[in-house]
């Protein structure tokens, strides 16, 4: 591969307006360059009107970045069987200048992704690097549709993005089984000092047809921000028709009485959760509907709904609401207390 090659090649595919999302900048003899990302911003408003503190903070409407990001993927086949692969993926801000003239950053903010690996169509997949964990993968997935708020299952950081590595089998049958671990060090510090940590996470996935079923566990300990108990995910999804699927889920938590909660409260808990996708042209909606119960602080119910809409294949417009906190309906709630608290986003987004 000649770099003078390649490099004309990405510049081509950053300037080509109507490129397709995902768009090959090489791909010769077995090796392969994808470049992919998106554009987005939009307008935030409402939220919280209190931090954990008690004190009042101000939820006024922003311009805001939409999680816009850059990203490569990199292959190439080293037996008819085996591919070598790697991803790399930065986030910048769309909505603004940044830089040293801007607000002190210096265009990209953030490594997303930065893995690689081997896939075995016979063996399976093995992966180290910084990736979103395989719960998510796995497990969460059907609830994770928000672009923003909205996901109150265990996300894609969970335990994972750094220091990772994973392990996942081919299709079985409808079958894919899961595991991952994530190595938190202490070299280079002072001591005496805690020992190294290894979170581990594994799952078993079923899908076929209309049926997606994931169960999981991961060993959420606190160096990766969890209470040091085991967290479990029972998740599916159904799909009635090609237009509507609905999915349903449990996740649960021990509490651990030697753990000081964070900011956002949460110790022990049981969470279910019920929601679904309908679409219809080039509209897509989705509404989700969580009940939390927490071993010893109140309990909360938590919704989210979203409108998108494709205007084409490269653009897309949407508006997401949600409230992690939401009231309890009953003769004593009026609209004012239902609408409080209620985050929404509006914005448009061009993936290339």
């Amino acid at each position: 591969m000649k770099k003078t090659l390649l490099a004309t090649a990405i510049i081509g595919a950053l300037g080509a307006s109507a490129a397709a999302q995902a768009a090959t900048v090489y791909d010769q003899d077995g090796t392969k360059l994808d470049i992919y990302g998106r554009i987005a911003m939009g307008i935030a408003g409402g939220g919280e009107e209190f931090n954990s503190a008690g004190q009042r903070i101000n939820d006024d409407v922003e311009f805001v970045d939409v999680y816009s990001r850059l990203g490569l993927r990199m292959s190439q086949e080293v037996t008819s069987d085996l591919t070598a692969f790697g991803r790399l993926e930065w986030r910048f801000d769309g909505d603004e200048r940044t830089g040293p003239s801007g607000n002190g950053n210096t265009g990209f903010k953030e490594v997303r992704q930065s893995y690689l690996g081997l896939q075995s169509k016979q063996y399976g997949t093995f992966q180290a690097g910084n990736f979103d964990a395989f719960y998510n993968q796995f497990v969460s997935l059907p609830f994770d549709v928000y672009i923003d708020r909205g996901l109150e299952f265990a996300g894609h950081p969970k335990q994972s993005r750094g220091d990772s590595i994973g392990y996942y089998t081919p299709d079985l049958s409808g079958f894919t089984v899961a595991l991952q671990a994530k190595h938190y060090s202490e070299r280079g510090n002072v001591e005496p000092t805690e020992d190294s940590e290894v979170a581990a996470q594994g799952a078993v996935r079923y899908a076929q047809g209309p049926v997606t079923i994931g169960l999981g566990f991961v060993d959420d300990i606190e160096e990766g921000g969890g209470n040091g108990e085991m967290l479990y995910g029972l998740i599916g999804s159904y799909d009635f028709t090609d237009q509507f699927s609905a999915r349903l889920g449990y996740e649960t938590r021990d509490d651990n009485a030697n753990y000081v909660p964070s900011a956002t409260g949460e110790n022990g808990y049981d969470k279910v959760g019920l929601g679904g996708t309908f679409t219809t042209g080039p509209w897509a909606f989705t509404a989700d509907y969580y009940r939390v119960d927490r071993d010893n602080i109140g309990d909360s119910n938590a919704w989210a709904a979203g409108g998108y809409y494709k205007v084409s294949s490269n653009f897309d417009v949407f508006v997401e609401l949600a409230d992690g906190d939401a009231p309890t309906v009953d003769r004593d709630v009026t609209l004012g207390d239902l609408t409080d608290d209620v985050y929404w986003l509006t914005g448009a987004r061009y993936h290339f």
